[in-house]
């Protein structure tokens, strides 16, 4: 068994088994103080969601505990995601993976830490937006080195990129005029998922079948690309249609 595939195999693992303690513990059922009213839908449901709250609360509290700053896991998303690109521009498309998956794990904790220390502010919550972005393109330039030999994929990976920022880009303009937009299928996490899951995969499948290296990756490329773009312009008729 590739070490890649034995890492798999030990994550999916721990996922499964603390999902069954989430549930016989019956930590499902309790109300959730640090999580808010206006995040938008995810993909896999709420349950998937509130499972990695709960599966991050001795972490959170921690930190909590510590009094670390919630600007430090900003920080640390935007390492993680300039990592990823790093990793992807030079063919490491595993961790490149994971690490595409640690960004988007500490970026969950750095709002629920502000609201659990009470330090929650305009202006946290715009460091949050804005090195999100700056996580995301960092990823996304580093796909655009590994797919730099072909046109068509590069493009793709500028759509991705264009999309993801357009996505994010109009739900803050509408909250600028005061229109709250949450809706569409490829938010960040989303977007995140399959990025990261399609650099984990991509070596596994690509190692136990006559695919070439990166044609998974490009295929979650595809559907962000699609989805981003998609989002972006839905969200831009839904906020026009509601703007005053």
């Amino acid at each position: 068994m590739s070490s890649e595939l034995l890492g798999l195999v030990i994550v999916v693992g721990v996922t499964l088994l603390s999902s069954v303690m989430y549930v016989v513990s019956g930590a499902y059922r309790r109300e959730d103080q640090n999580e808010i009213s206006d995040r938008g839908r995810f993909i896999l449901g709420p349950f998937a969601r509130n499972w990695l709250f709960w599966f991050l609360g001795p972490l959170e509290r921690l930190a909590v505990g510590l009094r670390i700053s919630p600007t430090t896991f900003n920080a640390l998303g935007v390492a993680f995601g300039v990592s990823a690109g790093f990793c992807f521009g030079t063919g490491n498309l595993n961790p490149g993976g994971w690490l595409i998956l640690l960004s988007g794990t500490v970026d969950v904790l750095d709002g629920r830490i502000a609201r659990a220390q009470g330090l929650a502010s305009p202006r946290g919550a715009f460091l949050d937006s804005t090195l999100d972005r700056f996580a995301e393109v960092g990823a996304f330039v580093g796909l655009a080195v590994f797919y730099r030999d072909s046109v068509a994929l590069t493009i793709i990976v500028a759509c991705a990129m264009g999309g993801s920022l357009l996505v994010s880009y109009a739900r803050a303009r509408g909250e600028g005029i005061g229109v709250i937009c949450n809706v569409g299928l490829m938010q960040r996490a989303e977007r995140l998922l399959l990025l990261g899951l399609g650099g984990i995969l991509d070596p596994i499948i690509s190692q136990q079948s006559n695919l070439d290296p990166g044609i998974l990756l490009a295929s979650a490329l595809i559907l962000v690309a699609a989805g981003a773009v998609g989002t972006a312009a839905y969200r831009t008729i839904w906020i026009s249609k509601r703007a005053v």
